[in-house]
């Protein structure tokens, strides 16, 4: 599985990135009836390949689209546009670029609205899959997909996924990510499991009884043999994670 955070370390990728910015440029420049020098885009270089976060899988394609400025908006002219990437925003699916006039009559800041697509191999439904269906090998496939049209970690190994319950319908096709997926369960009620318990320096293991259902990454209470009950994290088959 991968997280959906981009990476450009590509020459492709530097281009492509390079291409988005171009064209913020332009757009910012016809609206602004200024036009952009090369050093201005030689920054605009820079600022593309600091701005893309770490992530991006191997081989993957990345393609651009850019919008439109709001038509409403009445920008006076400016001698230098300067594009950048606003706090906390990732060059990721639907996502904006900030423009800001730093020379001129009036200082404006307004964002452009961009869409960055990555195309990278992941596992899909191979066919139309209902809500609740356990996952089998046959039901998956492999095929080039936009990873960042939605939110949502994606797969590469489908043996990963067996085994797995859909939270809700599935096109053929549609990428299956961790947030379409039941929480899997690990041990039952009454089970006995491994208590692993840690802290500063130290980490020790023992037994207990499940007083709930253990799902997946959800706290459950566990009952030791001389009566005490404490409160853990399910982790993997009958394991459950303490932290003191």
């Amino acid at each position: 599985m991968f997280q959906i955070r981009p990476q450009s370390t590509s020459t492709a990728r530097h281009l492509a990135l390079g291409g988005l910015f171009a064209l913020i440029a332009t757009a910012a420049a016809a609206q602004a009836g200024a036009g952009l020098g090369s050093d201005v885009l030689q920054r605009v270089q820079q600022i593309a390949t600091q701005g893309v976060a770490a992530g991006l899988p191997a081989q993957a394609r990345v393609e651009v689209e850019v919008g439109k400025l709001d038509p409403r908006l009445r920008l006076a002219p400016c001698a230098q546009v300067q594009p950048y990437l606003p706090a906390g925003l990732q060059m990721w699916g639907a996502t904006r670029i900030g423009l800001r006039c730093v020379e001129g009559p009036s200082r404006w800041n307004v964002s452009l609205p961009v869409r960055i697509k990555v195309y990278a191999r992941a596992i899909v439904a191979a066919d139309p899959l209902a809500s609740g269906v356990v996952l089998t090998q046959a039901q998956l496939a492999t095929a080039e997909i936009d990873i960042a049209a939605e939110p949502g970690a994606v797969f590469t190994d489908g043996a990963a996924l067996v085994g797995r319950a859909l939270l809700r319908p599935l096109a053929a096709g549609e990428a299956v990510r961790n947030n379409v997926l039941k929480q899997r369960q690990v041990f039952a009620a009454g089970d006995r499991v491994t208590v692993l318990a840690s802290g500063p320096g130290y980490s020790v293991a023992g037994e207990g009884q499940a007083l709930g259902v253990g799902l997946e990454g959800q706290n459950v209470k566990i009952k030791f043999e001389n009566g005490r009950v404490v409160t853990g994290r399910a982790i993997a088959e009958r394991r459950v994670e303490v932290l003191l």
